[in-house]
């Protein structure tokens, strides 16, 4: 009995043990189960150092585009923020033009041109020498740079700049919907979408934020927003009211970009002349004509690619055309084989060289206006025809002269062509509506049919002003021999017809041409010699078609290609249309 007592009385002991271990851990797992719902519930109050967010040391600048950071790094110096000229260029202005050699930014403004030498504050505005408190332009890692502030001056865009880190924000899209909030009491912005991240910035009650990231509007019950001086981060969705679009708004005033136009409509006559002997017959030529109040001799040809000019003009013509009560606009082709208009426009030089030589010949003889035929343009070197473009501009306006441009019907594959920003600086913007088959086309067809001067007038006033739009028309057609039609040797040969010389053709053979509705002219074909020849005929029926689609599209001024290829009778014609 007394071993099972002692027994007994161990087991008890043992039981008490085990209860107190039982209750000790029970302690502690609470201790820790609390410990642990203290730390996940509550907030980080650790902070992260911005400098670790941009990523950006010294001089170094993080540029925020209104709500994306871009990958570009800009730098700041002296207090003044400086964007590379490549995202100018992409994204706010793309007047701003980099002359690679000698190295020079410059800017064309409605009537100076600016040239902005790096690393110096002077620059020259036409002739005149200019200061800015600041580097307008700067050279960094062999890259061109621009004062965001000279950027400012002359775009539509604003910006605020922060130091410490440097950042900029630049405002560029405007009237876009942008998802906002409002804070609705004093909190933090967070480094990641959580309460234990590290905070970044703190916020007020009534603060603006960006909500940017709409994949991750709610995630975590955070939103990713941007604070009013360029903080991205995170905030509680708890703390912040419902969202909101609003819109971007700019205050910023256009440059008026004023145009030297007459108050008539324009009728201009193309006059090709080769010679001064040839200069004899303006008068003889404008009295065949009925409404021209314009005439474009065809004086100056580029005859190299320094800018070189070639002229034929002649003071008796221009006299002769004054006294008849008709202008003159000198024109200025770039056919020369000699010529590479990419080399002669890519190079500050020889561009200069080239409008001030137009600008002497025009002042010298008296000329009302200029008209550019430049018909060699190629893509790699829009970019300096467009800014030979307003820099002739400029000097034409300082001076009372016209500045016409004559363009191809505009289609996707000439965009380069840039018609709306020719439009912004030329007064005259001059499509020549024919040419639609030519001598290299593959097939036979219209010189210019109905449906492509409709198209031409319907798409060039989406991009110009009607006012400023001349439409230039063929007083010529042309006929096609094809030899082997269909067949794999085809061949096709085309010759130039006036409008006489092609009616005493179809005469001659005793043929009577039927009128097409699908080009709105008169066609007829024959065969001989084995091959069969087509002729689209264009006369004053056909050109009172032409005239009727350009009323009907809003526009009044037209241009006709060229003197002397005409019948008398489409003049009855053209007077209809152009009051």
């Amino acid at each position: 009995m007394t071993a099972i007592i002692y027994i007994w009385e161990g087991s008890i002991v043992m039981s008490k043990r085990i209860k107190l271990i039982i209750i000790s851990v029970a302690v502690i797992a609470v201790a820790v189960i609390s410990a642990l719902l203290v730390y996940k519930f509550s907030p980080n109050k650790e902070r992260k150092p911005l400098d670790e967010c941009f990523d950006v040391s010294g001089d170094e600048m993080a540029i925020l585009l209104q709500d994306e950071y871009s990958e570009e790094k800009g730098y700041c110096y002296d207090g003044v923020p400086y964007v590379k000229y490549s995202l100018v260029k992409e994204r706010f202005n793309k007047r701003f033009y980099w002359e690679q050699n000698p190295g020079v930014m410059i800017y064309t403004t409605t009537d100076a041109v600016m040239k902005f030498t790096p690393d110096t504050a002077e620059y020259q505005s036409n002739t005149a020498s200019k200061a800015m408190d600041y580097l307008p332009a700067r050279m960094i890692n062999d890259q061109p740079y621009v004062a965001v502030p000279c950027v400012q001056e002359y775009s539509n865009i604003t910006y605020s700049f922060y130091e410490k880190p440097n950042r900029v924000i630049i405002n560029y899209k405007w009237d876009d919907n942008e998802l906002t909030t409002t804070v609705k009491k004093k909190t933090v912005i967070r480094y990641e979408d959580n309460i234990k991240s590290p905070i970044i910035a703190d916020v007020a009650q009534g603060d603006k934020l960006i909500c940017v990231g709409m994949d991750e509007q709610i995630k975590n019950g955070f939103s990713k927003v941007i604070t009013i001086d360029g903080v991205v981060g995170y905030i509680s969705n708890k703390k912040i009211e419902e969202r909101s679009y609003d819109k971007f708004v700019s205050d910023y005033t256009a440059p008026d970009y004023t145009h030297n136009l007459k108050d008539y409509n324009i009728c201009l006559a193309w006059h090709q002349v080769t010679s001064q002997v040839a200069n004899e017959s303006v008068l003889k030529v404008l009295n065949e004509t009925k409404g021209v109040n314009t005439i474009s001799p065809t004086w100056f040809k580029i005859t190299d690619n320094n800018g070189s000019v070639k002229s034929i003009a002649s003071e008796r013509y221009v006299e002769r055309a004054h006294a008849a009560g008709v202008e003159v606009w000198g024109l200025c082709d770039d056919f020369s084989e000699e010529v590479d208009m990419t080399v002669l426009l890519g190079n500050m030089e020889t561009r200069a060289k080239l409008e001030n030589k137009l600008l002497s010949l025009a002042i010298e003889f008296e000329l009302d206006g200029i008209n550019l035929d430049f018909e060699k343009i190629k893509q790699d070197g829009a970019e300096s025809f467009i800014q030979f473009v307003r820099e002739m501009s400029v000097k034409c306006k300082n001076n009372g002269i016209v500045l016409s441009i004559d363009n191809y019907v505009p289609v996707s594959y000439r965009e380069y062509y840039n018609y709306e920003e020719q439009g912004k600086y030329a007064d005259y913007i001059i499509i020549m509506a024919y040419d639609e088959h030519y001598s290299g086309s593959d097939e036979a067809g219209s010189v210019s049919s109905i449906n492509y001067v409709d198209s031409a007038c319907k798409n060039i006033v989406e991009k110009v002003d009607a006012k400023q739009v001349v439409m230039a028309l063929p007083f010529y057609t042309r006929l096609w021999t094809v030899k082997n039609e269909g067949t794999d040797k085809q061949s096709l040969e085309c010759a130039t017809y006036s409008m006489e010389n092609a009616e005493k053709l179809l005469r001659d053979r005793g043929l009577t041409p039927s009128w097409n509705d699908e080009t709105a002219q008169y066609y007829a074909e024959y065969d001989e010699d084995g091959a069969k020849n087509k002729i689209w005929l264009e006369d004053e029926k056909s050109l009172g078609e032409k005239l009727k689609s350009i009323t009907s599209n809003g526009l009044s001024n037209v241009a006709f290609w060229k003197l002397g290829l005409e019948k008398r009778a489409v003049w009855n014609e053209v007077s209809k249309y152009i009051k």
